[in-house]
Protein backbone atom coordinates (compact mmCIF):
# COMPACT_ATOMS: atom_id res chain seq x y z
CA UNK A 1 0.00 0.00 0.00
CA UNK A 2 2.18 3.10 -1.28
CA UNK A 3 0.72 6.32 -1.17
CA UNK A 4 -2.42 7.52 -3.56
CA UNK A 5 -2.01 8.68 -6.98
CA UNK A 6 -2.46 12.76 -6.70
CA UNK A 7 -2.90 12.42 -2.84
CA UNK A 8 -4.06 15.70 -0.78
CA UNK A 9 -0.32 16.50 0.11
CA UNK A 10 0.87 15.66 -3.53
CA UNK A 11 -2.32 17.83 -4.60
CA UNK A 12 -1.46 21.10 -2.11
CA UNK A 13 2.04 21.21 -3.94
CA UNK A 14 0.28 21.43 -7.50
CA UNK A 15 0.05 24.57 -9.52
CA UNK A 16 -3.67 24.37 -9.02
CA UNK A 17 -5.00 24.97 -5.93
CA UNK A 18 -6.86 22.49 -4.11
CA UNK A 19 -10.64 22.82 -3.59
CA UNK A 20 -12.47 21.49 -0.71
CA UNK A 21 -15.56 21.42 1.18
CA UNK A 22 -16.85 20.84 5.14
CA UNK A 23 -19.06 18.69 6.57
CA UNK A 24 -19.83 18.62 10.11
CA UNK A 25 -23.65 18.37 10.81
CA UNK A 26 -24.73 15.66 8.18
CA UNK A 27 -22.67 12.98 8.39
CA UNK A 28 -23.73 10.55 5.85
CA UNK A 29 -21.44 8.87 3.50
CA UNK A 30 -24.33 9.26 0.81
CA UNK A 31 -23.50 13.31 1.00
CA UNK A 32 -20.00 12.54 0.61
CA UNK A 33 -20.48 10.51 -2.31
CA UNK A 34 -22.57 13.67 -3.95
CA UNK A 35 -20.39 16.41 -2.91
CA UNK A 36 -17.63 13.64 -4.96
CA UNK A 37 -20.06 12.71 -7.78
CA UNK A 38 -20.63 16.94 -8.62
CA UNK A 39 -17.15 16.77 -9.77
CA UNK A 40 -16.53 20.37 -8.69
CA UNK A 41 -14.47 19.30 -5.40
CA UNK A 42 -11.06 17.56 -5.29
CA UNK A 43 -10.94 17.03 -0.81
CA UNK A 44 -13.88 17.07 1.92
CA UNK A 45 -13.00 17.91 5.73
CA UNK A 46 -14.90 16.50 8.69
CA UNK A 47 -15.65 19.24 11.46
CA UNK A 48 -14.69 16.74 14.57
CA UNK A 49 -14.18 20.03 15.76
CA UNK A 50 -17.58 21.27 16.77
CA UNK A 51 -19.64 18.52 15.36
CA UNK A 52 -19.67 14.99 16.91
CA UNK A 53 -18.06 12.76 14.10
CA UNK A 54 -17.18 9.35 15.69
CA UNK A 55 -14.30 6.94 14.62
CA UNK A 56 -17.37 5.21 12.68
CA UNK A 57 -18.84 8.26 11.12
CA UNK A 58 -14.78 9.05 10.07
CA UNK A 59 -14.06 5.25 8.56
CA UNK A 60 -17.96 5.36 6.93
CA UNK A 61 -17.41 9.29 5.39
CA UNK A 62 -13.63 7.89 4.03
CA UNK A 63 -14.73 4.75 2.96
CA UNK A 64 -17.27 6.81 0.84
CA UNK A 65 -14.53 8.84 -0.56
CA UNK A 66 -12.23 6.13 -1.14
CA UNK A 67 -14.66 5.34 -3.73
CA UNK A 68 -15.62 7.90 -5.05
CA UNK A 69 -12.12 9.19 -6.13
CA UNK A 70 -12.00 12.14 -2.93
CA UNK A 71 -9.69 12.97 -0.43
CA UNK A 72 -10.46 13.66 3.48
CA UNK A 73 -9.03 15.24 6.19
CA UNK A 74 -9.94 16.00 9.60
CA UNK A 75 -10.16 19.10 11.80
CA UNK A 76 -10.06 18.41 15.47
CA UNK A 77 -8.69 19.55 18.57
CA UNK A 78 -5.59 18.21 18.50
CA UNK A 79 -4.22 17.29 22.28
CA UNK A 80 -2.89 13.92 22.51
CA UNK A 81 -1.74 11.85 20.45
CA UNK A 82 -4.18 9.14 20.46
CA UNK A 83 -6.62 12.06 19.00
CA UNK A 84 -4.37 12.77 16.24
CA UNK A 85 -4.10 8.78 15.27
CA UNK A 86 -7.15 7.95 15.59
CA UNK A 87 -8.69 9.71 12.46
CA UNK A 88 -5.46 8.51 10.57
CA UNK A 89 -6.34 4.71 11.86
CA UNK A 90 -10.11 5.53 10.61
CA UNK A 91 -9.25 6.25 6.68
CA UNK A 92 -8.52 9.97 6.71
CA UNK A 93 -6.07 11.31 4.78
CA UNK A 94 -4.88 14.03 7.02
CA UNK A 95 -5.28 15.87 9.94
CA UNK A 96 -6.19 19.61 10.75
CA UNK A 97 -5.42 20.88 14.47
CA UNK A 98 -7.69 23.30 15.36
CA UNK A 99 -7.15 26.81 18.02
CA UNK A 100 -3.19 25.98 17.33
CA UNK A 101 -1.42 28.62 19.65
CA UNK A 102 2.16 27.98 19.13
CA UNK A 103 4.86 26.21 17.47
CA UNK A 104 5.41 24.19 19.96
CA UNK A 105 2.11 22.58 19.17
CA UNK A 106 2.59 22.70 16.00
CA UNK A 107 6.11 20.28 17.31
CA UNK A 108 3.28 17.77 18.82
CA UNK A 109 1.01 17.51 16.07
CA UNK A 110 3.65 16.30 13.56
CA UNK A 111 5.35 13.91 16.46
CA UNK A 112 1.34 12.01 17.08
CA UNK A 113 1.37 12.19 13.08
CA UNK A 114 3.85 10.55 11.68
CA UNK A 115 5.79 7.77 12.32
CA UNK A 116 9.84 7.46 12.87
CA UNK A 117 12.15 9.21 11.81
CA UNK A 118 9.39 12.10 11.23
CA UNK A 119 7.36 11.58 14.60
CA UNK A 120 6.43 8.96 16.83
CA UNK A 121 3.20 8.02 15.69
CA UNK A 122 0.88 5.61 17.66
CA UNK A 123 1.93 2.51 16.63
CA UNK A 124 -0.80 0.02 15.83
CA UNK A 125 -1.68 -0.97 11.93
CA UNK A 126 -5.11 -2.77 12.25
CA UNK A 127 -6.82 0.17 10.72
CA UNK A 128 -7.65 1.04 7.02
CA UNK A 129 -4.38 2.69 6.79
CA UNK A 130 -2.49 -0.56 7.95
CA UNK A 131 -4.77 -2.65 5.47
CA UNK A 132 -6.17 -3.89 8.77
CA UNK A 133 -3.25 -5.89 9.80
CA UNK A 134 -2.13 -7.14 7.07
CA UNK A 135 0.51 -4.31 6.02
CA UNK A 136 3.18 -3.68 8.68
CA UNK A 137 6.75 -2.90 9.68
CA UNK A 138 8.72 -0.07 8.06
CA UNK A 139 6.90 -0.41 5.09
CA UNK A 140 3.42 0.83 6.76
CA UNK A 141 5.59 4.10 8.58
CA UNK A 142 6.94 4.82 5.14
CA UNK A 143 3.66 4.41 3.50
CA UNK A 144 1.60 6.64 6.55
CA UNK A 145 4.39 9.12 6.11
CA UNK A 146 4.55 9.92 2.80
CA UNK A 147 0.25 9.98 2.36
CA UNK A 148 -0.86 12.08 5.65
CA UNK A 149 -1.13 15.10 5.41
CA UNK A 150 -1.00 17.58 8.63
CA UNK A 151 -2.29 20.87 9.01
CA UNK A 152 -2.23 23.44 11.85
CA UNK A 153 -5.33 26.36 11.71
CA UNK A 154 -3.67 30.16 12.53
CA UNK A 155 -7.52 31.51 14.37
CA UNK A 156 -6.01 33.05 17.08
CA UNK A 157 -3.73 36.47 17.64
CA UNK A 158 -1.06 34.09 19.31
CA UNK A 159 -0.59 31.55 16.58
CA UNK A 160 -0.37 34.55 13.79
CA UNK A 161 2.32 36.16 16.19
CA UNK A 162 4.20 32.60 15.79
CA UNK A 163 3.16 31.99 12.60
CA UNK A 164 6.60 31.92 11.06
CA UNK A 165 7.97 29.25 13.79
CA UNK A 166 4.79 27.30 12.75
CA UNK A 167 5.78 27.08 9.29
CA UNK A 168 9.50 26.33 10.16
CA UNK A 169 8.46 23.07 12.04
CA UNK A 170 9.82 20.09 9.74
CA UNK A 171 6.15 17.80 8.48
CA UNK A 172 3.97 20.35 8.63
CA UNK A 173 2.28 20.17 5.11
CA UNK A 174 -0.21 23.11 5.65
CA UNK A 175 -1.47 26.32 7.03
CA UNK A 176 -5.36 27.10 7.11
CA UNK A 177 -6.33 30.77 8.32
CA UNK A 178 -9.80 30.21 9.98
CA UNK A 179 -11.28 34.28 9.34
CA UNK A 180 -14.03 33.90 12.08
CA UNK A 181 -12.08 33.15 15.01
CA UNK A 182 -9.25 35.14 13.80
CA UNK A 183 -10.71 37.88 13.39
CA UNK A 184 -12.69 37.74 16.65
CA UNK A 185 -8.91 37.26 18.58
CA UNK A 186 -7.82 41.00 16.30
CA UNK A 187 -11.03 42.62 18.16
CA UNK A 188 -12.82 42.97 14.74
CA UNK A 189 -15.08 40.12 14.76
CA UNK A 190 -16.61 39.10 11.39
CA UNK A 191 -14.75 41.91 9.78
CA UNK A 192 -12.79 39.44 7.07
CA UNK A 193 -12.10 42.28 4.71
CA UNK A 194 -10.96 44.02 7.35
CA UNK A 195 -7.10 46.04 6.84
CA UNK A 196 -5.88 43.86 10.04
CA UNK A 197 -7.31 40.88 8.38
CA UNK A 198 -5.50 41.27 4.77
CA UNK A 199 -2.19 41.93 6.97
CA UNK A 200 -2.57 39.01 8.67
CA UNK A 201 -3.26 36.51 5.69
CA UNK A 202 -0.68 37.97 4.12
CA UNK A 203 1.56 36.85 6.98
CA UNK A 204 0.60 33.88 6.92
CA UNK A 205 1.15 33.38 2.68
CA UNK A 206 4.65 34.70 3.37
CA UNK A 207 5.26 32.52 5.92
CA UNK A 208 3.95 29.47 4.00
CA UNK A 209 5.72 30.47 0.96
CA UNK A 210 9.52 30.62 2.49
CA UNK A 211 8.80 27.40 4.45
CA UNK A 212 7.58 26.02 1.39
CA UNK A 213 4.92 24.82 2.99
CA UNK A 214 0.72 25.22 1.68
CA UNK A 215 -1.48 27.64 2.85
CA UNK A 216 -5.49 27.35 2.87
CA UNK A 217 -8.46 29.58 3.67
CA UNK A 218 -12.43 29.37 4.06
CA UNK A 219 -12.97 32.62 2.14
CA UNK A 220 -16.48 34.29 2.26
CA UNK A 221 -17.27 35.51 -1.08
CA UNK A 222 -15.39 35.26 -4.55
CA UNK A 223 -13.92 38.94 -3.97
CA UNK A 224 -12.16 37.38 -0.47
CA UNK A 225 -10.99 33.98 -2.84
CA UNK A 226 -9.60 35.88 -5.29
CA UNK A 227 -7.92 38.08 -2.69
CA UNK A 228 -6.12 34.91 -1.41
CA UNK A 229 -5.21 33.37 -4.70
CA UNK A 230 -3.48 36.68 -5.80
CA UNK A 231 -1.38 36.04 -2.58
CA UNK A 232 -0.49 32.40 -3.62
CA UNK A 233 -3.24 30.46 -1.60
CA UNK A 234 -2.94 26.47 -1.96
CA UNK A 235 -6.33 25.53 -0.79
CA UNK A 236 -9.84 27.18 -0.80
CA UNK A 237 -12.91 25.52 1.37
CA UNK A 238 -15.47 26.12 -0.49
CA UNK A 239 -19.03 25.68 1.64
CA UNK A 240 -20.24 23.05 3.92
CA UNK A 241 -23.20 20.41 4.04
CA UNK A 242 -25.34 22.99 6.40
CA UNK A 243 -24.93 25.89 3.93
CA UNK A 244 -25.65 24.07 0.45
CA UNK A 245 -28.85 22.57 2.05
CA UNK A 246 -30.30 25.71 3.14
CA UNK A 247 -28.92 27.75 0.12
CA UNK A 248 -30.42 24.53 -2.13
CA UNK A 249 -33.62 25.00 0.39
CA UNK A 250 -34.25 28.61 -0.26
CA UNK A 251 -33.73 28.07 -4.23
CA UNK A 252 -36.33 25.61 -4.17
CA UNK A 253 -38.75 26.78 -2.73
CA UNK A 254 -38.49 30.14 -4.48
CA UNK A 255 -39.91 28.00 -7.51
CA UNK A 256 -42.95 27.38 -5.43
CA UNK A 257 -43.57 30.69 -3.72
CA UNK A 258 -45.74 32.47 -6.05
CA UNK A 259 -48.29 29.22 -6.17
CA UNK A 260 -47.81 28.35 -2.27
CA UNK A 261 -48.52 32.26 -1.24
CA UNK A 262 -52.30 31.76 -3.09
CA UNK A 263 -53.14 29.36 -0.96
CA UNK A 264 -52.31 30.78 2.10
Amino acid sequence: MGAKANSLRELLKGPQPVICCAMGQLRDPKLVEMIANSGNYQAIWFDQEHAGWTSKDIEDGTRAARASGIQTFVRLPVTDYSAAMRPLEAGADGVMASMVRSADEVVNLVRWSRFHPEGLRGVNGTGVDGNYGSYGGADYFAAANQKTMVAAQVECVEALNEVEKMAAVPGLDMLFIGPADLSQSLGIPGQWDHPEMRQATKRVAKAAKHHGVAWGILPRDPAHASFALENGCNLLSLGMDVWFFQQGLRAYWSNWNELVSKTR
